[in-house]
C-alpha cells in the first residue's frame, strides 16, 4: 500500500501541475494571437478565447483543483512516504519516538519540495514560456471541468464577489488584454533594447509623441508663410510656383487675414490669356476650417480628415488667427518628413 501512495503522489501532482498551468495560461494567453485562430475555425482557440473571456471562472476552477490535490497530496502521499523511512530507520537501533519524528520530517520535506518544483514552479513557468500554445492546449479541459463544477463555482464566486464589494473592489470576469498608451511605449522600448523589434526609422516613437501634440506645435505662423492676395491671379500663382516651388498658397486680405488657398491644379487649366491675368473665380478658392491651436494634435488631423481638406487657420483663445495648419506638417509627425512634389530642391 505504500507504493501506492508513491504512485498517487505523481498522479496528484500531474493534476496539481495541469491546474497550475492552465490557470496562468488563460492570464496570460493574448488575444491578438488566439482571435486569428478562432476566425479560422480552430475549436481549441475558441474554447481559448471564451475562458479568457471568463477567467474568473476559469481561476475559481483551477484553484479549487489545486487546493483538492494539494490535500490529497498531503494526505495521502506523505504518510506512505512517512512510513516508507521507517523501516530502514528502525535498523539504526534509535528509539522509535525519534524514528517517527526523522521519518515526519524527510517525508515533509520530499513532498513539499516535489510539490513546490514539479506542482507549482515548472507548470508555471511553461505556460509563462509559451502561453498562448499553453491555452489552446489546457483550455479546452479546462472549460470542461469548469462546466462539470459550475453549481460550485458559482457559488464560489458569488462568496469571493461580496467579499470584494466589502472592500469596494469591482470584481472582474475577463483577463485584462488592453494595455494603455504608456503601457504600450514601454513594451515598444523595452522590445527594442532587447532587439526584438526595430525601429529604425523612429515611426513607433513618432507616433508615441504625436499623441501628446498640440496644433500649436506644428501650426505654421503667418509670418513664415509665402501668401498671395485674395484677388490673386493665376498668373501670380504659376509665377509663385516658379519662385517658391510650392503647390498650395494662402490668399490674405488686406490685414493680413488668410480667406482661403488655391492648390496649382485650381488655376493649372485657365491658360486664356484673359482669364490667366484675371483674379481667380471665387468657386475654385478653397475655404479654410479653423481649428484651436490648443487641440490635440491627433483631433486636429480627424477633423481634417472628415472636412476633406488640406489646410486650416489655427486661431487663440481670443479668436485670432497665430498660423495655418498644413496636413502634410501632421503627417511628418508620424512618418518623416514629405517633400511637396513640386518645390524645388536645393
Amino acid at each position: 500500500m505504500d507504493w501506492v501512495g508513491i504512485v498517487w503522489l505523481f498522479v496528484l501532482l500531474l493534476v496539481n501541475a495541469f491546474f497550475v498551468a492552465a490557470e496562468f495560461a488563460v492570464i496570460s494567453a493574448r488575444r491578438s494571437q488566439i482571435e486569428p485562430r478562432a476566425e479560422a475555425g480552430s475549436r481549441a482557440a475558441k474554447t481559448a478565447l471564451w475562458a479568457m473571456e471568463h477567467a474568473s471562472l476559469m481561476l475559481a476552477t483551477s484553484q479549487l483543483g489545486i487546493t483538492i490535490a494539494s490535500l490529497l497530496i498531503l494526505n495521502v502521499s506523505e504518510p506512505a512516504i512517512h512510513h516508507l523511512l521507517e523501516l530502514p530507520l528502525a535498523l539504526t537501533g534509535w528509539p522509535e519516538q525519534v524514528i517517527g519524528t526523522i521519518s515526519f520530517v524527510i517525508a515533509l520535506v520530499v513532498v513539499s519540495f516535489l510539490h513546490v518544483v514539479l506542482g507549482e514552479m515548472v507548470p508555471k513557468n511553461l505556460s509563462f514560456s509559451v502561453p498562448d500554445r499553453a491555452a489552446l492546449i489546457l483550455a479546452p479541459p479546462l472549460v470542461f471541468l469548469a462546466t462539470i463544477l459550475r453549481p460550485i463555482i458559482f457559488a464560489l464566486n458569488a462568496m469571493t464577489g461580496a467579499v470584494l464589494k466589502l472592500f469596494r473592489v469591482q470584481p472582474k470576469s475577463e483577463a485584462n488584454s488592453v494595455f494603455t498608451l504608456d503601457e504600450v511605449a514601454t513594451i515598444v522600448a523595452h522590445s527594442t533594447r532587447e532587439g526584438v523589434l526595430t525601429d529604425a526609422g523612429g515611426t513607433l516613437s513618432a507616433a508615441f509623441e504625436f499623441t501628446s501634440k498640440k496644433v500649436r506645435d506644428v501650426a505654421v505662423g503667418m509670418n513664415a508663410l509665402v501668401t498671395l492676395p485674395e484677388d490673386a491671379t493665376p498668373a501670380d500663382v504659376e509665377r509663385a510656383v516658379a519662385q517658391r516651388g510650392f503647390s498650395r498658397y494662402i490668399l490674405v486680405d488686406e490685414a493680413g487675414e488668410p480667406t482661403g488657398y488655391l492648390h496649382l491644379k485650381d488655376v493649372i487649366d485657365l491658360d486664356d490669356a484673359d482669364e490667366f491675368e484675371e483674379p481667380v473665380p471665387p468657386k475654385r478658392i478653397r475655404q479654410l476650417i479653423s481649428i484651436f491651436r490648443g487641440t490635440d494634435l491627433e483631433d486636429a488631423l480627424a477633423t481634417m480628415r472628415r472636412s476633406g481638406v488640406h489646410v486650416a487657420r489655427a486661431f487663440d483663445e481670443s479668436g485670432a488667427t497665430r498660423g495655418v495648419l498644413f496636413l502634410e506638417d501632421i503627417i511628418e509627425e508620424l512618418v518623416g518628413e514629405v517633400q511637396d512634389a513640386t518645390r524645388r530642391r536645393p
